[in-house]
């Protein structure tokens, strides 16, 4: 669902986009940390929030890292 958003704030499209790990923060709703990777050896990291229920809001991309690899470790921030 962010993918769209990450795309226009790179300016460009992703072929492949497959989350390949995700570690959670409770807030008032929940920030997700996901690694993803977009293609080659390239990965980014991504912070989406999700806002409480009763707020019926959708999932939206607070901000993100690029030039990442494989194995950089998935940190809070």
């Amino acid at each position: 669902k962010v993918k769209p958003q990450l795309e226009e704030k790179e300016g460009k499209t992703f072929d492949v986009f497959t989350a390949v790990e995700f570690k959670t923060q409770v807030v008032a709703g929940t920030n997700y940390f996901i690694k993803v990777h977009v293609g080659n050896d390239e990965f980014m990291h991504l912070r989406v929030f999700r806002s409480l229920p009763h707020e019926n809001k959708s999932l939206s991309l607070h901000s993100y890292q690029s030039s990442k690899t494989k194995h950089d470790e998935l940190a809070f921030f």
